[in-house]
């Protein structure tokens, strides 16, 4: 058996990205206990860092990038998957740590896997991927905290990214008013076709503001960090939480605790990476029983391996929206 797959090579002076052929005994030197073929993966953030060598995310090398996957369970020494089973995995260290989801084939740890929704098809499963299943997580915490749509709008950062993309899907289905912070402000076609009903410019948020700010938003979500999150924390109504999931801007956060105290808000750090099976699985049945999969199709575009490193690149420099669902097998 051999896997087309893209492989990230490193060294002192050089760094490499190309499509390479692997071989099954390659494969099994991953630690794992079932083999998966891949339908589909998806092109995140976090890939395109790798794929362009942007930022600090692979441990190891060489590295097969592709923290997304869905696909058909080849073998599995796992009681609770046999073979033919469709299965779904987003995150886990793939493509950090361990050999992720861009390639036909994958051996993973059953323990990272969770059933592929039956109302969800593979390709739905990889518009959504693990920016979706965040999405999902930011939201659900939203609803906990007892935001409700009569409370005032949500405050979306990075609103034409996957993150962003599902999170308004979501939450205009759930009847929420959507306010979408975007560099894209003249082109907001996109996000009025989501739902979104009101815009601001994101750089009014990336630069150092005051403590306290005027009450506008019931609660956010946030992909961005640094100064962005600071500010969003200043102008959350009394209250409300923050659901803070990235740090496209930086990893930094120049706060005080004025908002915190004086207006008694939260700010709710959302890991999708490692989080426990139970929690993945309300999170995606939330996805199947909330989301119009019909609507689906309007954030998500279809590439090949070989397109990978051009759109990653596009994915750094800001100019992509929605979500891009890698075809391993074409």
């Amino acid at each position: 058996m051999l896997a087309k797959a893209i492989l990230l090579e490193k060294n002192q002076t050089a760094f490499s990205c190309h499509i390479q052929n692997i071989t099954e005994e390659e494969l099994l030197q991953q630690t794992g206990d079932t083999l998966l073929q891949i339908q589909y993966s998806s092109l995140n953030y976090k890939d395109a860092l790798a794929i362009t060598n942007t930022g600090s995310v692979v441990r190891q090398w060489p590295m097969i990038p592709g923290i997304d996957g869905v696909g058909t369970i080849i073998h599995s020494n796992s009681k609770q998957y046999q073979s033919g089973d469709s299965v779904i995995l987003n995150g886990w260290g793939c493509g950090e740590s361990h050999w992720g989801c861009l390639s036909q084939y994958a051996y993973l740890k059953s323990d990272w896997l969770i059933p592929l929704p039956t109302n969800i098809s593979a390709q739905q499963a990889m518009i959504i991927g693990t920016a979706g299943y965040t999405a999902a997580l930011c939201v659900q915490r939203i609803i906990e905290h007892g935001i409700t749509p009569e409370q005032g709008n949500i405050l979306i950062t990075g609103a034409t990214g996957g993150v962003g993309s599902v999170a308004i899907m979501l939450l205009t289905q759930l009847g929420y008013t959507i306010t979408a912070a975007t560099s894209k402000i003249n082109n907001t076609d996109y996000l009025q076709q989501l739902g979104v009903q009101h815009f601001i410019d994101s750089k009014t948020l990336a630069c150092a503001g005051k403590p306290l700010q005027k009450e506008q938003w019931a609660a956010a979500i946030d992909v961005l960090g640094s100064h962005s999150l600071a500010n969003i924390c200043a102008q959350i109504q009394y209250g409300g939480i923050v659901t803070a999931c990235g740090l496209a801007q930086s990893m930094d956060f120049p706060a005080t605790v004025a908002p915190f105290i004086l207006r008694g808000i939260t700010l709710a750090g959302i890991d999708s990476v490692m989080a426990p099976y139970p929690k993945r699985i309300a999170a995606w049945d939330f996805l199947a029983k909330n989301l119009n999969t019909k609507q689906l199709q309007h954030i998500g575009q279809i590439i090949s391996l070989n397109e990978c490193p051009k759109i990653a690149q596009d994915i750094i420099n800001g100019t992509t929206k929605g979500r891009f669902i890698v075809d391993v097998n074409h």
